[in-house]
């Protein structure tokens, strides 16, 4: 029985890894279209290539979508797991009033279709002037990036021992030095997990930069639709690679985080 779920789960790990078993092989062809040349399928060395790689780090329009992304995307991330923690903390306290409406308003930016967000977000920046400026996209980006930091940092609290801040506080300790040496230390790792995760959500965007952002403010997946629209090339293979090599990085990065914080709460325990 088990083997047979074994073969299940295996099966549709597959099925899910497909279309990246297909797409990165492509983007390492050395022709000028996005299909499988007669040499690449008899793997033939000639038929592969890094010049697309080498196209995209060497184009400015890619290079300032890359400059945006990281700008944009660390800036919602900081912010986003700033507000997060502070949620999350507050809606992991028995204590706090209304803590369902607070955790459906908070997660209202994941539920809501995302072209109804942009939308809301077009029509409050242009009163305000801030239509096309980092500002706005950044604001945006928290707004949708910080429901993520407040599930993962959420998920860690749920484990949390609260007698640690009784006691903290019993021994004549204040909130902050508290938070600084008993809360922070065993939540450091959901925070930064959920930072990780707020940033690979800001990378991911691309609807409401569409609405909100000018030229200035165009970020990789932006670029990539410009692409597909404009001039289809194997360069968008190459970028899609990479992103997808940093959401591998991202999982593994939040695996380590939670196994460490799992160690660290038993330590503590």
């Amino acid at each position: 029985m088990k083997l047979l779920v074994k073969f299940w789960v295996a099966l549709g790990l597959g099925f899910l890894a497909l279309p990246l078993l297909v797409l990165v092989p492509l983007s390492f062809t050395a022709g000028q279209y996005l299909f499988y040349t007669p040499e690449m399928l008899a793997l033939d060395p000639h038929a592969y290539s890094m010049r697309w790689y080498s196209e995209v780090l060497g184009d400015r329009e890619w290079m300032l979508a890359l400059k945006n992304s990281l700008l944009i995307g660390l800036s919602a991330a900081a912010f986003s797991t700033v507000l997060g923690t502070l949620a999350a903390l507050g809606l992991s306290r028995g204590g706090t009033p209304l803590k369902s409406v607070w955790t459906a308003l908070i997660l209202l930016p994941q539920i809501v279709p995302i072209v109804v967000i942009a939308g809301g977000l077009y029509s409050a920046f242009s009163d305000l002037k801030l239509v096309g400026t980092y500002t706005a996209v950044i604001i945006a980006h928290t707004v949708l990036a910080a429901p993520v930091a407040v599930i993962t940092i959420r998920a860690s609290l749920e484990r949390f021992d609260w007698g640690l801040v009784s006691a903290s506080a019993t021994l004549g300790a204040g909130p902050l030095y508290t938070f600084r040496h008993v809360t922070l230390p065993l939540i450091r790792p959901a925070i930064l997990a959920g930072a990780i995760f707020a940033f690979a959500t800001s990378l991911d965007e691309v609807v409401v930069i569409q609405f909100i952002g000018g030229y200035d403010q165009k970020t990789i997946p932006r670029q990539m639709l410009i692409g597909l629209r404009e001039h289809l090339s194997p360069a968008i293979l190459a970028v899609a690679t990479m992103l997808v090599g940093f959401a591998i990085l991202v999982l593994i990065l939040s695996e380590f985080l939670r196994r460490r914080s799992e160690a660290y709460a038993r330590k503590t325990n």
